[in-house]
């Protein structure tokens, strides 16, 4: 029996709200290894801990043949890639910003995905959502407030994960309904391995130019074997991660792109309460006024989409 639309929605929500809890849980751990680890280690380490229960996954759903999908592994490979770009530099930016404040910024992927929509999905974009997305982006000015003396260039780094992440969700959506979601994760996860070992190529090189700034020693650390505990975190990074992508495709899957995103504000929560329990971080005025901007413009968007299809 065939799902209805509201349906579909309703399981686009429940899978999306516990996509970003997980995915914000798992922030939080890579966080509390960033002053000790390379992101390199802790992404290869994600990977090879995921990697068990994505071969179950394919396993399970008689995919392991259509793992080189026709015609379409080099898109899917391409999204892999936007989307490895899109972590590496949000887990750099947390590694010198509160949790609450690198999530905030991530907040403007839903304005990326509705400017987007027009030209990749053929989703035309109302006057409505263009003025949420002005208004969206004077939010994320308010928190982290370029030119004065408390700006961290590490925010650049959220904010393009936003724009990597809505390409990477509006590619999702074309490619899970043609490909089985497992296919998909097992490329994302192959391709974030390769990139982190070429990152960890890479750095010894740049070993010198560390600094005190901690998104670069996250960046350009040597590798350093984990403590028993470390180790266990990173392998829950990897498990945690695996079960987020998922929920991701399968949220993106069941509904279209601009109804779901917005739904990823819920992260803003569980980035307030992780960060104040584990790293004694609570968002300043400016964060909350400018969250309260972003978040506020989001629902808007929402509403006047709803609005619309009603009329």
């Amino acid at each position: 029996m065939q799902a209805s639309p509201n349906q579909d929605r309703q399981r686009a929500i429940l899978f999306v709200v516990a996509a970003v809890g997980l995915a914000t849980c798992q922030d939080a751990v890579v966080k509390g290894v960033s002053g000790s680890l390379p992101v390199h280690e802790a992404v290869i380490f994600r990977s090879l801990a995921a990697m068990p229960m994505v071969l179950a996954w394919l396993l399970w759903k008689g995919a392991v043949f259509g793992v080189f999908p026709p015609r379409l592994l080099a898109l899917v490979l391409l999204r892999s890639f936007i989307l490895g770009t899109a972590y590496f530099a949000f887990v750099l930016s947390i590694a010198t910003l509160p949790l609450a404040t690198s999530v905030s910024i991530y907040f403007t992927m839903p304005f990326f995905v509705a400017a987007l929509a027009g030209w990749s999905l053929g989703e035309r974009v109302p006057p409505h959502r263009w003025i949420a997305m002005v208004v969206g982006f004077a939010g994320v000015l308010l928190m982290v407030r370029p030119g004065s003396e408390t700006f961290e260039p590490a925010a650049l780094l959220a904010l393009y994960s936003a724009l990597a992440y809505a390409l990477g969700q509006l590619l999702g959506r074309h490619l899970s309904q043609r490909i089985e979601p497992a296919v998909i994760v097992t490329w994302q996860n192959l391709t974030y391995l390769a990139m982190a070992v070429l990152i960890g190529l890479v750095t010894p090189l740049f070993a010198n130019y560390q600094g005190q700034d901690p998104t670069l020693s996250f960046l350009l650390r040597p590798w350093v074997w984990p403590s028993l505990q470390e180790l266990l975190l990173l392998i829950l990074i990897g498990i945690v991660s695996t079960f987020a992508a998922s929920a991701f495709i399968m949220a993106y899957r069941h509904a279209e792109a601009n109804f779901v995103a917005p739904f990823e504000y819920t992260a803003l929560l569980w980035a307030v309460v992780l960060g104040l329990v584990f790293f004694g971080d609570f968002p300043d005025l400016y964060t909350w006024l400018g969250a309260a901007v972003v978040v506020g413009a989001g629902i808007w968007m929402v509403l006047r989409d709803k609005r619309q299809i009603a009329s």
